[in-house]
């Protein structure tokens, strides 16, 4: 089994480190780069700026609400340019909204979660993430 490289786009440092935190209570290797806002994202997809070396991610976790470029921009920038579309992207997000909801699905997320606000409920909503994103799910090659 190969190691999953999942990229987080989140600028919530608690957030950031309960999600950490859950993938390593999971005890299943994956390689977890973090990116704190929508621009970095898409320097991050392009390997520009500090991220010429960065590898492309089998599976995004990405918010809605991020600074400079919000979670949906991203999304439409990811599923517009062939290179990036294949990858699996989760709205991970606090938002509940409807509106959200629906655009991120006709704009071809792969899912959408509300983040609960607990911690430990955050921390089963991550585990049952990496369960069926690494354990069950084939994603596509790089």
């Amino acid at each position: 089994m190969r190691l999953i490289h999942i990229l987080l786009v989140e600028d919530n440092e608690g957030d950031i480190l309960l999600t950490k935190e859950a993938f390593e209570d999971a005890k299943i290797l994956i390689r977890l780069s973090v990116v704190k806002d929508g621009k970095e994202a898409i320097d991050f997809l392009n390997r520009q700026g500090n991220y010429k070396d960065a590898e492309l991610p089998d599976l995004m976790l990405l918010d809605v609400n991020l600074p400079k470029k919000n979670g949906h921009e991203v999304l439409q920038y990811i599923k517009g340019i062939d290179f990036l579309k294949h990858i699996p992207v989760i709205m991970l997000t606090t938002s509940s909204s409807q509106k959200d909801i629906d655009f991120s699905y006709k704009n071809y997320a792969n899912c959408f979660i509300t983040k609960p606000v607990e911690a430990s409920d955050f921390i089963k909503v991550v585990t049952s993430i990496e369960k069926f994103w690494v354990s069950i799910v084939t994603l596509p090659t790089r």
